[in-house]
């Protein structure tokens, strides 16, 4: 009875992803002048938002960690991490994900993991921790350029890191301690230089493209009033300038704070950025979980935490914005 059960969910769940996804396409063929400018108009946001910030990060990223130097620099910190029932390898892979940003900490978390540095106990401690974005895009891109005030973007920096690292710290303690295994180091890569730069220019193209795909999908949401309902439930908080916009940024993130950003930067306007950035919207989640559930990790879970992580972040800038 239950294997049926799964079996009848699993079809509705497909049946629903194929009506959305052909709805999508039909839109697109029936209004290509539309659409196909909103698709040049997401990669070129991508250009000049995301690019700058991630991609240097990125090769510098991939560096440390085919050379074996994140692993070595782990180390040292093995006590800190094992205060918080973390494994050794927690607090570099902190470090990395915190300076390149998403979704560079998944994408090292699965490289730990498939040489073997981490389980896949770790990795689910870990994929919260190691999820977040980096200040070189919410100082520069989202202060500076969007809100004209790159203080507002150390504030939502500042307010990002605490939620992420208090709720991820306080979950890992209250959970499992990680197995105490020393890390594995990885086969010698001798091309090392070549690999980084590849593996960074596929990861930042990939992740242009799931930011120009749900940059257009959100607009294609916005056309058919397909965001209504939530709107008329944000509306009883916020305007419905800020309504429409988060519901935007809960599918891409970056559009979503650029609409925000339109209205000036007050106290709530950059609450509601910390909120998006934080989250990450559909197109940063699955762009994390492209990787993380190669290490085994549940998305509902790491969806639940991120969401966590969001209004905490949001109440933090609410005080100190």
């Amino acid at each position: 009875m239950k294997l049926k059960k799964r079996k009848i969910s699993r079809y509705v769940k497909y049946a629903l992803l194929c009506a959305a996804l052909l709805s999508f396409a039909a839109a697109i063929i029936i209004y290509p002048e539309r659409y196909v400018n909103c698709c040049f108009q997401g990669f070129a946001m991508w250009a000049e938002c995301v690019l700058p910030s991630l991609f240097p990060f990125m090769v510098i990223t991939l560096i440390f960690v085919k050379t074996g130097i994140a692993e070595k620099a782990s180390l040292p910190l093995k006590r800190v991490t094992g205060i918080f029932k973390l494994p050794p390898a927690a607090g570099a892979c902190f470090l990395l994900s915190l300076c390149s940003g998403y979704p560079a900490g998944s994408r090292v978390l699965t490289e730990f993991y498939e040489n073997g540095s981490l389980s896949s106990t770790d990795c689910k401690k870990l994929a919260p921790l190691c999820s977040t974005s980096g200040p070189l895009f919410i100082i520069g891109s989202v202060g500076y350029k969007m809100f004209g005030d790159k203080y507002a973007g150390i504030k939502i920096l500042i307010a990002h890191i605490l939620a992420v690292t208090v709720s991820s710290l306080l979950i890992s303690l209250f959970s499992r301690k990680s197995a105490d295994q020393p890390l594995k180091r990885a086969p010698a890569d001798k091309n090392v230089l070549y690999n980084a730069f590849y593996g960074a220019v596929i990861s930042v193209t990939v992740a242009g493209g799931f930011i120009a795909f749900f940059f257009v999908f959100a607009k294609f949401f916005a056309d058919f009033n397909l965001f209504l309902p939530l709107e008329k439930f944000l509306c009883l908080f916020l305007n419905e300038t800020n309504a429409s916009a988060i519901c935007t940024g809960l599918i891409e993130a970056t559009t979503g704070c650029r609409a925000i950003a339109l209205s000036g930067a007050n106290k709530l306007n950059v609450a509601l950025a910390g909120f998006l950035i934080t989250f990450g919207g559909v197109s940063i989640l699955l762009q994390q979980l492209s990787y993380l559930t190669k290490a085994q990790i549940k998305p509902l879970r790491f969806i639940a935490v991120k969401l966590l992580q969001a209004f905490l972040c949001f109440g933090i800038l609410m005080l100190i914005a």
